[in-house]
């Protein structure tokens, strides 16, 4: 299960994300680079993770003409990172110049290349938070995120992330091929966390449902014990993963 946590690195000092990556060790694969420690500290993170031996979710969530990704794609391809995410919502044409891209451009130094991720909508939203948004869309939250993800796939992305809550109708519409990364994800007996999530479940849930990976930021990285926090959350996930067999 180590292989499907990803760990959100949003911190903005550069020594407590090297101690936080250094006390995990191996039972810590896979890191998200979000936009906070891309501005803060550039390129280097991701060097520096991959020195360690790390793979990189790069979530810098592209969304602009279809040029502009495509020569970002490219930058983030440069740094090996290993999933590139992109706003489904941006279109097909970006989105298929984002494939032509990764598809077309530098290899990583293992011979593969980044899988593409389209974002469908931000689990920080709900139902209400949506209408407020998209007031004249005719879809419901959840119709939405089907409809991004059905775009992404029919662009040749790999992928999507997507809430916890959408991972079955995704998978359903979309085969066992497509990945679903998963946000949103708050441990059993965490309670309410003083967070901006809005639609969560589980680590167990999460991949009984059928998510391929998970992204975990705060109940880890904020947690009294971050070791025992991974440990913790991986054994809820394997326990999920067991029911499924």
């Amino acid at each position: 299960m180590k292989e499907k946590l990803i760990v959100s690195l949003d911190m903005t000092d550069s020594s407590e994300i090297k101690a936080l990556v250094d006390n995990l060790g191996d039972r810590v694969i896979y890191y998200k680079i979000g936009a906070i420690p891309f501005t803060f500290f550039g390129p280097e993170i991701v060097t520096y993770l991959k020195k360690h031996g790390k793979r990189i979710m790069f979530d810098l969530k592209y969304h602009d003409i279809p040029n502009t990704v495509a020569r970002a794609c490219d930058g983030a391809i440069s740094m090996d990172v290993d999933l590139i995410t992109i706003h489904a919502s941006g279109g097909f044409s970006m989105l298929e110049e984002a494939v032509k891209a990764v598809l077309s451009g530098i290899g990583r130094q293992d011979g593969e290349r980044p899988k593409l991720l389209g974002i469908t909508v931000l689990t920080s939203i709900d139902e209400a938070y949506f209408k407020d948004l998209f007031g004249n869309v005719e879809r419901s939250l959840a119709e939405q995120v089907l409809f991004l993800a059905q775009l992404a796939r029919s662009a040749g992305l790999d992928g999507v992330v997507a809430s916890p809550q959408e991972i079955v109708p995704i998978r359903q519409c979309c085969g066992d091929d497509f990945l679903i990364v998963t946000p949103g994800i708050r441990p059993a007996g965490s309670g309410v966390m003083d967070d901006d999530q809005a639609r969560i479940t589980t680590p167990g849930q999460a991949i009984k449902a059928g998510a391929d990976y998970l992204v975990v930021g705060r109940p880890i990285v904020k947690a009294a014990d971050p070791i025992a926090a991974a440990e913790a959350i991986l054994k809820e996930m394997e326990d999920g993963y067991r029911e499924t067999a």
